[in-house]
């Protein structure tokens, strides 16, 4: 059952209508978010911001003052792949960063209009190997976002999948948007319900971000995409926003394909209520459950990995014993098997074709 206090919290959002005005000016709507942003939730106690040069991308680090970690998290803002920057979701983000005892990275990825896809996740792809390049293991990293930013999040896990990188251990979605193309039932059914978002502005943002890719692409609309290969996912999504069928869908789907899970729609709450930390009952709690989450996925993964490498180096002892006693060697087992870690140089061509188009 919904708390008092984000009831009306919810009464008080219809009353000043408070969606984000799409129909000025785009500097205008970025100059608001950015401002209602830093006016709602100031950086969590204990923790700073730094900026970072993330291989060509303007990034913050949000971290503990004065604490190492050896656990990372990527985080991609939300925003409607237009909207968003370090000003805005600074506050919000280290509230995550300290819920879940990670180091944080927060990318300002390219925008649309100025910048369509893919340029963000051009952006995004760059930030998560530079957390590899700083020597942070794969399965010690998770990556996340809320809205856009966790469509984002599912288009960077496919390209990593695709291009053979090494995947985090899993991925943090809150209120996800995936589906671009605005098909789910409750964008329409919840539209007097939801205080934050309303129908009329998701081909807006779509067609902002796009430019001349289809609607439906994968890596665009996540929900379309092939899910099979990616890491464990926890979703949130509030049961009165549009976009909660982005969430259930997606839930369908991945499981579907084999991926592990863990998903909750949060009763009576609004589109990224995250944000409302800890104003929000329910946000405070949903806080709580996303720092457990991350502790559990990257301890069982980091498990699994050194598991997996033991198992490989026992093989591999097994096959030279035998080659030793004149044994016919075993096949050779493929060169990644058992990695716990990637260790490369990034392309650097890229990267300064990268930086030379911001």
């Amino acid at each position: 059952m919904q708390s008092i206090r984000s009831q009306i919290f919810k009464i008080y959002f219809r009353a000043r209508n408070s969606r984000l005005p799409l129909d000025r000016p785009i500097p205008d709507q970025r100059q608001t978010m950015d401002r209602r942003g830093q006016q709602l939730l100031p950086m969590a106690d204990g923790m700073l911001a730094s900026p970072v040069d993330a291989f060509g991308v303007p990034s913050e680090w949000i971290d503990l003052h004065n604490t190492q970690s050896d656990r990372a998290f990527l985080y991609l803002h939300g925003g409607g792949y237009s909207l968003g920057s370090c000003q805005s979701h600074r506050g919000f983000v280290s509230h995550i960063a300290k819920a879940c005892r990670c180091r944080t990275l927060l990318p300002e990825y390219r925008l649309a209009p100025e910048y369509v896809f893919p340029a963000g996740l051009l952006d995004a792809r760059a930030a998560y190997r530079f957390l590899l390049a700083q020597g942070y293991s794969h399965d010690r990293i998770v990556v996340g976002g809320e809205s856009s930013g966790g469509g984002l999040t599912l288009a960077l896990l496919q390209t990593l999948r695709d291009e053979g990188l090494p995947m985090p251990a899993g991925a943090v979605l809150l209120s996800p948007w995936t589906d671009l193309l605005g098909t789910g039932h409750s964008v329409h059914s919840l539209a007097r319900r939801d205080p934050w978002l309303r129908p009329a502005g998701i081909p807006i943002l779509a067609n902002r971000y796009r430019g001349s890719t289809p609607t439906d692409h994968p890596l665009v609309s996540p929900l379309y995409a092939d899910l099979k290969g990616l890491p464990p996912l926890l979703i949130h999504a509030g049961n009165d926003e549009i976009l909660r069928d982005d969430s259930t869908r997606l839930e369908a789907r991945a499981r579907a394909a084999g991926v592990e899970v863990t998903a909750k729609i949060w009763m009576g709450m609004w589109h990224a209520f995250h944000a409302f930390y800890p104003w929000a009952p329910e946000a405070e709690q949903a806080h709580s459950e996303i720092g457990e989450w991350v502790a559990k996925t990257i301890e069982t993964e980091s498990q699994s990995n050194l598991e997996r490498a033991n198992d490989s180096i026992s093989r591999r002892s097994n096959r030279l014993r035998s080659a030793q006693l004149g044994s016919a060697p075993q096949s050779r087992a493929p060169a990644t098997e058992g990695s716990s870690r990637l260790d490369y140089q990034p392309d650097q061509r890229r990267l300064s074709r990268l930086a030379a188009g911001r």
